[in-house]
């Protein structure tokens, strides 16, 4: 029996729709919220795909965060003063021999840059961010390795569900991580498909600081990363003052301000990088 027209458009509205609630939803989560067969849930991920309303992954399918978030080069130009000085700390973190996770993002790579100029070495380089990896490929003695994932071109990140099982295979030194806000409830970002990739690495490294600065409080991201209470560290330039006015305890908080505070064997690993199993 022909399925009415209508009945198809209502479905893939409602399809966008829960991709844009959720952000990366896999298929099969997909079928058991349409009631849909597998068959149906990708001919219609097709046709909103085909009118760019979503961008389909290995397995799944983002919303429009890819075509509609800020791309790379714009996202660049945003508080790139404060992202250097960030880099500037992280950058002594950083020791020979190490295995490093660098995520995705702008200020990931001004730490690329920082490092590309300043070489600590050898160093394995771990990352789904292109133009990181692009930019620390031809430094001596730094080994860079690109995770798998699906390419979003504008983002210039691999990313999906095949990013955070490949990091698995991984133990890292240190990860160095990105996020899109800084609220009362904790940490967030843009998509569930990062934030995926995100805890995959937390759980894989023995020491990680998030590189935050004060233009991300209270930013609206819509996906919970960890509460405060799960956070390892911090690097950021954001006052206690800006912090109190977001409602945001920074009581027991590990902060970094400056590169004079940056030795890593200062700051505690492995037990605190837990998080709540609702988020694992």
């Amino acid at each position: 029996m022909k399925v009415p027209r209508a009945v198809i458009e209502a479905r893939r509205q409602r399809l966008a729709a829960l991709l844009q609630e959720h952000r990366y939803l896999p298929v099969r989560e997909l079928c058991r919220l349409l009631g849909v067969s597998e068959a149906t849930a990708r001919r219609d991920l097709a046709a909103l795909a085909d009118s760019r309303v979503v961008t389909r992954t290995y397995g799944g399918a983002l919303s429009e965060f890819n075509a509609r978030f800020p791309s790379f080069g714009q996202r660049r130009q945003a508080a790139a003063s404060a992202k250097q000085r960030l880099a500037r700390i992280a950058l002594r973190l950083l020791e020979p021999g190490q295995t490093v996770y660098l995520d995705s993002g702008t200020t990931l790579f001004a730490l690329a840059e920082e490092l590309r100029a300043h070489p600590v070495a050898p160093l394995n380089c771990v990352t789904g961010n292109l133009p990181v990896a692009e930019c620390l490929a031809q430094v001596d003695r730094i080994n860079v390795h690109l995770i798998a994932g699906q390419l979003l071109p504008r983002q210039s990140v691999l990313l999906g569900p095949e990013a955070a099982r490949s990091v698995r295979f991984w133990q890292f030194d240190l990860a160095l991580l990105s996020a899109q806000a800084m609220r009362a409830e904790g940490i967030f970002n843009s998509s569930p498909a990062i934030v995926d990739l995100q805890q995959a690495v937390l759980s894989r490294t023995r020491h990680a600081f998030f590189l935050l600065d004060a233009s991300k409080i209270d930013d609206p991201a819509p996906a919970l990363l960890a509460p405060w209470s799960a956070v390892p560290a911090l690097i950021t330039d954001a006052t206690p003052a800006a912090f109190g006015r977001a409602g945001i305890s920074t009581d027991s908080l590990q902060i970094l301000r400056s590169p004079k505070e940056a030795r890593l064997d200062d700051f505690s690993s492995d037990s605190d990088l837990t998080l709540p199993d609702a988020l694992l």
